[in-house]
């Protein structure tokens, strides 16, 4: 069985990754496709060698540091990907890699990371970031996205079956595509957190700084609660905004390496994490360390903390909800036991992801030449 993994693209080491390489470990022949690649040197390890093979945008001009501007352009791209010789084709999409072009005499398989996420329901929160409600440019932006939309769903159909990586992105699915997801969560390495179960008094939030990650309502929340402490790390295009709400009682560590944020992880009272989220991998490494999470009851994380015994959950994404979330954990703080909320963790470990995703793609390829046979 010849298998291809088509990935985004790649330029970091980051979640989505990260589920790339473990796919990647199960299948050691694999080749990989991916619109452009611009990994460091210093992270491509997981791809231990492989040669990847990209799309003309990657030789496209200011292609390195200005790809995402090549978006109109990617439904072609991917479907210029020759993939005629394989059996298997498993796309790691979030975005367009699962618009790649397939025959009836192969199986296409999506892991679906999220239908892409600024032409569905995010479109507006994302063209407000942006400044792309009004004028000419803005029109421009709404009129691809238009055009993405129409082509995701298209592109959809030639998909055999999907998987998703959470309830929250299968009901994306549903929505979108009309089509069922087995859910499979992402794998965590959570050998790498150890359990810690002496806290200090301070909460922490980490995060790229993004607007949908919404660093900046967790920040100002801390100006309702001036006897409380935040220690915030990350770093990103949001950062001046987060930082210009944040009151004396909130520390901005910048970019940490994973040590500095692991030791914090461990000694936090509380992780708090405001993002819609698919999944959430940051959410689950704090469980992990046997801090409970203060998490928006909506997304990839609700599903992973659970109120009222690994976290709590905030109804709505403003700083008074977030604020009156802490004040909760503070009455029910005694009740969180690190033991339990590094249990809850472990449900999403490495090797838990790899027997599923196995027996899932195994039960479907069986199915598929059963099919092929009739």
């Amino acid at each position: 069985m010849r298998v291809a993994f088509v990935h985004e693209w790649l330029s970091t080491y980051a979640g989505s990754e990260q589920l790339l390489e473990q796919m990647l470990d199960l299948f050691p022949d694999a080749d990989v496709f991916c619109i452009v690649d611009f990994l460091p040197a210093a992270q491509r390890d997981f791809l231990k060698g492989r040669a990847v093979r990209t799309s003309f945008i990657q030789k496209l001009p200011r292609a390195r540091s200005k790809f995402r501007s090549y978006l109109p352009l990617m439904p072609l791209a991917v479907e210029q990907f020759d993939l005629s010789s394989y059996d298997l084709v498993i796309s790691n999409s979030h975005a367009v890699a699962k618009g790649v072009l397939t025959s009836p005499h192969q199986l296409h398989l999506c892991m679906c990371v999220s239908p892409i996420r600024y032409a569905w329901d995010l479109q507006q929160q994302y063209l407000s970031a942006s400044g792309l409600q009004r004028g000419v440019k803005g029109w421009l932006v709404k009129a691809v996205l238009h055009y993405i939309r129409m082509w995701d769903v298209r592109s959809a159909n030639s998909v055999d079956h999907f998987m998703a990586i959470s309830k929250f992105i299968a009901r994306r699915v549903r929505k979108y595509y009309r089509r069922e997801a087995t859910v499979i969560y992402p794998p965590v390495d959570t050998g790498a957190f150890s359990l810690h179960t002496e806290k200090e008094d301070f909460y922490l939030t980490a995060s790229r700084m993004t607007p949908y990650k919404r660093m900046d309502l967790v920040t100002e929340s801390f100006s309702l609660m001036p006897d409380k402490k935040l220690i915030v790390i990350g770093d990103g295009p949001d950062r001046r905004r987060v930082r210009s709400n944040a009151a004396s009682n909130v520390q901005f560590l910048g970019h940490v390496d994973r040590k500095v944020l692991i030791d914090h992880m461990q000694r936090a009272k509380a992780f708090i994490f405001a993002a819609e989220e698919d999944f959430g991998i940051v959410a689950v490494e704090a469980q992990a360390c046997g801090t409970p999470v203060i998490t928006f009851g909506r997304g990839g994380a609700a599903e992973t903390v659970i109120d009222g015994q690994t976290g709590v959950h905030f109804a709505q994404q403003t700083a008074p909800c977030i604020a009156r979330a802490a004040q909760r954990f503070e009455s029910q703080a005694s009740s969180f036991d690190p033991q339990r909320i590094r249990a809850n963790a472990e449900r999403f470990s490495i090797e838990r992801f790899r027997s599923e995703f196995t027996q899932i793609v195994d039960r479907q390829y069986a199915k598929f030449k059963q099919d092929l046979s009739e």
